[in-house]
């Protein structure tokens, strides 16, 4: 293996990465990792598995321009084009249905042309530049099948794939894993795109089908369809192996309401409604412009959201202070210095004393924290927010806490997992002075959480919370109706409650994460409409605003 290995270095090294004008700074073979040993006698080895594994890297100049594989129905007439850089010889060599049938084949995809793989990339980033481009998917694990479904999975929509005769055969056609990309386009755009395409690329750009806003997923060979099934039934069983690890390892209830998420074809996923204007500055206006009142951005061992929420909370106006719990438990900094503190999520004594847990009480056993944070939380011109580590950690600080009594205890997820997800909230009327003029708003947020299930004392507290305007935020479902059903609701809590406030307003709790998505770019799907801000930003101007 030793030639092998050397013949491999060889080709991708000394020839392909001067073909493509790029470089790999260091290397790690696994020849030389080696285990040696002694039985009775015999001198025994066994070297790693053969393999070469080359990472990449390079700068991205602008977050914006991304390219999800999300089919569009709502641009017009559209078209599928199949950019094939394997050009048409559909190796299946190594491939997941060779693997399935218990195979490997013999000849694997290969590079043939690095400098048509480099005219392929040029191409995209111009048309994606040009904002030509409404879906992009490479040809993935499974073949152009199994990346068509994809796209039609993220877009809730069918297609027609035409397969000409001078394809050859459907199966490798449709089932080979040579280099190469779908990209979604309109029709009015495709034929100046094809008169100045690259003549590398010419010969193996195909346009391949039609985007329907329907359920099917049809194949079609010479007029004839050879294959069809419906979107929710290829999703089923796309997921299906999933499903039945997720039920092993997870909770299986959660596992089954996720998988039988699939058959409901209303579900329009995620959406925006908005009852403010996000590109409105002006609608959060500040009264002194001029002052940046000290905010504190208060943190723990562990924790590693402060950035993000300093950030948030600095392009609002404030002045974002690093405060480390040590620092008021030494006298270095006090509170009345500052005019709002947020205790920011993460993982504080890395969840072993219980997420937030320990947090608290460091502050409630310690007489100087006690005493600080005692005093600001009385305070009738101050406010404070606590988000994940940091809503459990002030969840846990009620009994100092005024107008906090029905607040829950924050517990494990029903999932038994840690949950990171994006998922849909609601915002309530309440006092909040953070969700002001927001009430009515339905919007996705980011989560991570692995203990935020919210364990009301009695079901009376929940209903208590919510005739009091309490619950500042619920999870939904696409059709906006509050929800316990997994993933909607990551964590199970009650009637998707997860936000609260005082009676007061001043002092809120959360367990999503507003400051990591407060930027448009941030999110991972948004609305074409959408500028700088996301309406998350709203949150801490609002915050700026009560302070004049």
């Amino acid at each position: 293996e030793d030639a092998a290995l050397f013949a491999t270095v060889k080709a991708v090294g000394m020839e392909l990465c001067p073909a493509l004008g790029i470089s790999i700074p260091v290397g790690k073979d696994s020849m030389s990792m080696k285990t040696v040993w002694n039985d009775d006698g015999l001198d025994k080895a066994v070297t790693s598995p053969i393999s070469l594994v080359v990472t990449a890297f390079a700068n991205t100049l602008d977050a914006r321009k991304t390219l999800t594989p999300q089919l569009r129905c709502d641009q017009g007439e559209t078209k599928l084009i199949l950019i094939d850089l394997g050009n048409g010889k559909s190796r299946m060599g190594g491939s997941a249905l060779a693997q399935v049938y218990k195979q490997i084949g013999d000849v694997a995809p290969d590079v043939d042309k690095p400098a048509q793989l480099k005219a392929f990339f040029a191409e995209i980033q111009r048309l994606n530049q040009e904002n030509k481009i409404l879906a992009y998917h490479d040809r993935s694990d499974g073949g152009l099948f199994t990346s068509l479904c994809e796209m039609a999975f993220a877009g809730r929509c069918g297609m027609d794939i035409h397969i000409a005769e001078s394809y050859g055969n459907a199966v490798k056609f449709l089932f080979n894993e040579e280099l190469g990309a779908v990209i979604q386009m309109r029709s009015d755009d495709i034929v100046a795109f094809l008169l100045r395409l690259d003549p590398l690329l010419a010969a193996c750009t195909h346009v391949i089908g039609d985007v329907k806003p329907d359920n099917r997923i049809n194949i079609i060979q010479n007029n004839e369809v050879i294959f069809t099934d419906t979107r929710v039934n290829l999703h089923r069983m796309w997921s299906e192996t999933t499903f039945h690890m997720q039920s092993i390892r997870d909770n299986p209830v959660c596992a089954q309401q996720e998988y039988d998420r699939i058959l409901n074809e209303a579900d329009t996923g995620l959406q925006v409604h908005t009852t403010f204007d996000i590109n409105d500055n002006i609608s959060a206006p500040y009264i002194n412009t001029g002052k940046r009142p000290k905010m504190a951005i208060l943190r723990e061992q562990g924790v590693n959201g402060q950035t993000e929420m300093a950030a948030a909370f600095d392009r609002a106006g404030f002045s974002s202070i690093d405060v480390h719990m040590s620092d008021i438990i030494s006298g270095r900094v006090s509170l009345k210095d500052f005019a709002g503190l947020v205790a920011c999520g993460g993982f504080s004594y890395g969840d072993v004393l219980g997420a937030g847990e320990g947090w608290a009480k460091s502050i409630l056993f310690n007489s100087r924290a006690n005493d600080e944070f005692s005093a600001f939380f009385s305070r009738t011109d101050s406010f404070a927010l606590g988000v994940c580590n940091g809503c459990q950690m002030m969840s846990n600080l009620h009994s100092i806490i005024p107008g906090s009594d029905h607040w829950p205890h924050f517990v494990r997820n029903k999932s038994e997992q840690f949950e990171a997800r994006f998922a849909m909230v609601e915002v309530l009327e309440s006092p909040s002075l953070f969700f002001n003029g927001m009430a009515g708003s339905r919007m996705p947020i980011a989560v991570a959480h692995g203990e935020g299930f919210a364990e009301f004392s009695s079901e009376s507290d929940v209903n208590i919370a919510l005739a009091k305007k309490l619950v500042t935020m619920r999870f939904i479902d696409s059709a906006s109706t509050p929800t316990e059903v997994y993933p909607l609701n990551p964590n199970g809590s009650p009637l998707g409650i997860t936000g609260l406030t005082t009676l007061d307003g001043r002092i809120s709790i959360m367990m999503p994460h507003p400051e990591r998505v407060f930027r448009a770019v941030q999110h991972s799907w948004r609305p074409d409409d959408w500028q700088e801000d996301a309406p998350w930003m709203r949150m801490f101007r609002n915050a700026r605003k009560h302070l004049g």
